[in-house]
């Protein structure tokens, strides 16, 4: 009996052992194949291109040093070709890492915690703790926050925007100030919504609630908002004939051949963005006006730079429109490496771009939906002028965000080189374009460069197309403009307009060739005259004919540009 089961408790073990050696074994064979198909799908497009970092803080890139800019941590070490400034992440801030750093602008929340707008109302999905309970569940426990995490992050805490009545002085709309408790941070007259408007700010520790109640109840008080705030649709890199080889946005769409027949010569594009370095080679000459909507003494900034350089570069990289000019508009600064701005800002940088002759306006930024900037957007789209924004980098689950998803603005999504939609991309029934957005190489401050993604630079690049097709024909209108690239764009996703490409990747040559040459649009216009101010001369002839504004019967009706001239299907 003893060694009956002596036996069995053998059979037993080595069955056992048999049964962990083949469980062993598929797991391997799982494990193995797996991380071969991981193998067999590359990230990047250009591999000698990828840098590595390094603990001194420089990259090496197959065996050569490279300095890292933007944030000069480290030695700089000269390069052979290029310089390559990385956006690196930021020291870490507890405070708001959402909405300096991030490229998504509100915390995740559930929709019972939405608004009709699509916003986070109240405490975000997570207590923040780590345990992974509802900050519902974690109240009352000493771990949920009670201040509204979402009306934190998309606006600044304790100001207001207020339209005032125009008729009071200065020292009136302090003393209006007074009487409830703020101060007024700055106040102007708007030309370009009809408006004067007013910073304030709570100072006598009243609750938020409580004072723009008592505010807005004034009778010199005509509407009132938060000063919300915008953040940079930039998004940091996992891993990081004409131009440079890496630019492979400029085959995607197009801009080769378009560039055999126009350059976006004396067509004026405000860029409202944060400092951009005029010094750079590759902005040489291409900056007319700067204007400072913050008045800071801030120095150039990584995203700026680099979005100018998607519109205007011309050295050794090359923009989409090289001839184009821009009005610098600095309204994003940030000490930290971040850059933010807030409605007042936004404001005066439209205004700015209405009043001194800008055609385009690129805003490669992303906020709430705001009823001051939604009424200065409505206006300046009223005057004729085009204006193109990055859709944001929020994901999939992001509820649509300004100013991309106002009607009047031309809203593009990102895409890779293989033609997918940017992960990070934004998308909805707003987005009208896709175009390049990710492994972007273009300048950074002080004669740097980097490669960089986010819908920010895929907005750029189509704002200097627009360039492009305003050049070939300066009588064009925003809505002629925008149907001419949706009728001549590529298609890309599922069949017809999507909510993720929108009505697909701008073709820039077939665009051009789709719009009739105007002959009196001037070869160069005067040193120090705008192209706005030869517009008006030529509006008033007779004899200038206006472009017929093309129509879409449906969402896959294209161009009838030849066939011959455009890419090869998908």
């Amino acid at each position: 009996m003893i060694r009956k089961s002596e036996s069995k408790l053998r059979a037993g073990a080595y069955a056992s052992s048999a049964g962990a050696a083949l469980l062993l074994a598929a797991c391997l064979g799982i494990g193995v194949a797996h991380a071969q198909a991981i193998m067999r799908t590359p990230t990047i497009s250009v591999p000698t291109r990828t840098p590595t970092l390094s603990v001194n803080g420089a990259v090496s890139v197959n065996g050569a040093a490279r300095a890292v800019g933007g944030g000069d941590h480290g030695p700089h070490i000269t390069p052979t070709v290029h310089t390559i400034a990385r956006i690196a992440p930021s020291s870490v801030n507890p405070v708001l890492p959402y909405a300096r750093y991030s490229p998504n602008l509100y915390p995740a929340c559930s929709n019972a915690y939405r608004d009709a707008d699509g916003e986070c109302l109240g405490q975000p999905k997570g207590g923040g703790d780590g345990s992974g309970k509802t900050a519902r569940k974690s109240a009352g426990k000493g771990r949920g926050n009670a201040t509204p995490v979402a009306i934190i992050s998309r606006s600044f805490a304790n100001e207001f925007l207020a339209e005032i009545d125009s008729a009071l002085s200065p020292t009136e709309a302090d003393e209006l100030a007074r009487r409830h408790g703020l101060t007024r941070l700055s106040s102007e007259n708007f030309p370009l919504i009809g408006a004067t408007v007013g910073l304030f700010r709570i100072t006598d520790g009243r609750p938020y609630e409580t004072a723009r109640r008592e505010f807005a109840a004034d009778a010199s008080v005509r509407s009132l908002q938060p000063n919300f705030r915008y953040v940079l649709q930039d998004q940091r890199p996992a891993v990081p004939t004409e131009g440079d080889p890496a630019q492979y946005a400029l085959s995607k769409l197009r801009l080769p051949q378009a560039h055999t027949l126009v350059h976006g010569a004396n067509v004026t594009i405000a860029v409202i963005d944060s400092g951009i370095d005029a010094k750079h080679p590759e902005l040489a000459n291409s900056i007319a006006d700067v204007f400072d909507a913050l008045g800071s003494s801030e120095g150039a900034h990584v995203h700026g730079t680099g979005i100018a350089g998607a519109i205007v570069a011309h050295a050794k990289l090359m923009g989409s429109a090289p001839e184009a000019r821009i009005i610098a508009i600095r309204a994003f600064g940030g000490t930290t490496g971040g850059a933010e701005s807030s409605s007042y800002i936004i404001l005066r940088s439209l205004n700015y771009a209405a009043e001194h002759g800008a055609q385009i306006v690129n805003m490669s930024f992303a906020g709430p939906k705001d009823a001051v900037i939604e009424r200065a957007i409505a206006a300046t789209a009223a005057r004729g002028l085009v204006l193109i924004a990055a859709a944001g980098n929020a994901g999939a689950k992001s509820p649509p965000l300004y100013p991309a998803a106002n009607p009047n603005v031309i809203a593009v999504s990102a895409t890779d080189q293989q033609d997918k939609l940017f992960t990070a991309s934004n998308r909805g029934n707003y987005i009208a374009l896709a175009a390049p957005g990710v492994d972007i190489f273009l300048p950074a401050p002080d004669g740097k460069y980097q490669i960089t993604s986010g819908t920010s630079f895929s907005a750029a690049y189509v704002s200097g197309v627009a360039a492009l097709l305003l050049e070939r024909n300066y009588t064009l209108k925003p809505e002629a403009l925008r149907m001419t690239l949706a009728k001549t764009a590529r298609d890309l996703g599922s069949p017809g307009r999507d909510d993720l490409f929108g009505d697909g990747e701008p073709d820039a040559f077939a665009a051009v060739m789709a719009v009739p040459a105007d002959s009196t649009t001037p070869v160069a216009a005067a040193s120090g005259t705008t192209k706005r101010e030869d517009a008006e001369k030529r509006r008033d002839d007779p004899n200038i004919r206006a472009i017929e504004q093309p129509s879409l019967s449906s969402a896959d009706d294209k161009s009838t540009v030849s066939q011959a001239d455009r890419p090869a299907a998908r």
